[in-house]
């Protein structure tokens, strides 16, 4: 049976990538920095309107999961495509990057794959408009405990959440990981997430998780408080590790009650689309690879700097060679 280092759970969605300008954002009613869930329909009108497509496989965890793989680790990622253009691309593309997608594309599915278009616009911010999919669809069915019961770290996707079936999910997958001598955690995925579901989150963090990954506004959105400070210490209080990205005040992490603060060099993005995903990669892998604390966070951070100097959510480098250069490994 094969032994994972990290298995992700989360949306399958294809990232369609277009420059746009503010007042093309403005004409199409796209809100500026978030990512907004939009129906078939308006997702289909969003497209037709881009200018210029960059497609890739994508989803939070997903990118997580491709960027720790790229590193040389074994990995696998759990989510739902249909058997259409986009599903096929999908799982080719997530396959052909070493990573087992564990689930094959569903056969007459009564929604389409997954998409996200994504509007870079000439100051590096993306506006994100997701169509879900058929990726909600996720179920208990679709996680096999031979894949969650066999990997060192779980990592789970907040978005999913949206939905019971998705809850149930990651409870029992977190719990087969845990039962196998593994460690589970999330991505708290935005803040509006956390507003939809702050209850489960921290029932879900004080009783199954083991980490938890999130930006300032995601982590004080878990306790409803503008004090950083406060939301930290809340946090760590029920969950091990703690892990606050700060944009350019760096990253704040606290483990089993120790406090790290790691400053980051300030980078001008060119597109910030899998900032945070490629930081989790990078500390995930660190931890996968038993680095300490601080040497985690300065991956995580190398990592979201190389994403953020191009387009596209995924590290174009080869990540080893800038780690060696930086004296991480």
């Amino acid at each position: 049976m094969k032994k994972y280092k990290l298995v992700g759970i989360g949306n399958a969605v294809v990232d369609v990538i277009s420059h746009a300008d503010d007042s093309f954002l403005d004409h199409m009613g796209i809100e500026k920095g978030i990512m907004q869930l939009v129906e078939r329909d308006r997702s289909e009108a969003l497209y037709g309107s881009m200018s210029d497509r960059l497609q890739t496989p994508g989803g939070a965890v997903a990118n997580t999961v491709a960027g720790v793989g790229a590193l040389g680790l074994q990995t696998a990622f759990i989510g739902r495509v249909r058997d259409d253009a986009l599903g096929k691309f999908y799982a080719s593309a997530m396959t052909d990057n070493g990573i087992d997608f564990v689930n094959p594309p569903v056969q007459d599915g009564e929604t389409p794959t997954s998409r996200c278009m994504i509007f870079v616009t000439p100051d590096g911010e993306r506006s994100l408009n997701t169509y879900l999919g058929i990726s909600t669809g996720l179920t208990s069915d679709d996680v096999p405990v031979e894949v969650s019961g066999n990997t060192q770290i779980m990592f789970l996707e907040g978005y999913l959440f949206d939905h019971d079936a998705g809850k149930t999910a990651f409870r029992e997958a977190a719990r087969a990981t845990k039962a196998g001598n593994g460690i589970a955690g999330i991505a708290i995925s935005d803040p509006f997430c956390v507003e939809r579901h702050r209850a489960d989150f921290l029932t879900l963090i004080g009783n199954d998780l083991d980490y938890v990954i999130g930006n300032e506004h995601e982590i004080k959105s878990l306790f409803e408080t503008d004090d950083l400070e406060l939301a930290l210490s809340k946090t760590a209080e029920i969950c091990p590790l703690v892990v606050c990205t700060r944009s350019g005040d760096g990253v704040s992490v606290i483990a089993d009650g120790s406090r790290h603060d790691i400053p980051v060099q300030e980078v001008t993005p060119v597109d910030a689309t899998g900032a945070g995903d490629q930081f989790a990669a990078g500390f995930l892998y660190g931890l996968a690879t038993s680095r300490d604390i601080e040497t985690c966070a300065r991956m995580g951070n190398a990592c979201a700097a190389e994403v953020i100097s191009h387009i596209g959510p995924r590290p174009q480098k080869d990540m080893m060679q800038v780690f060696q250069a930086e004296g991480l490994v």
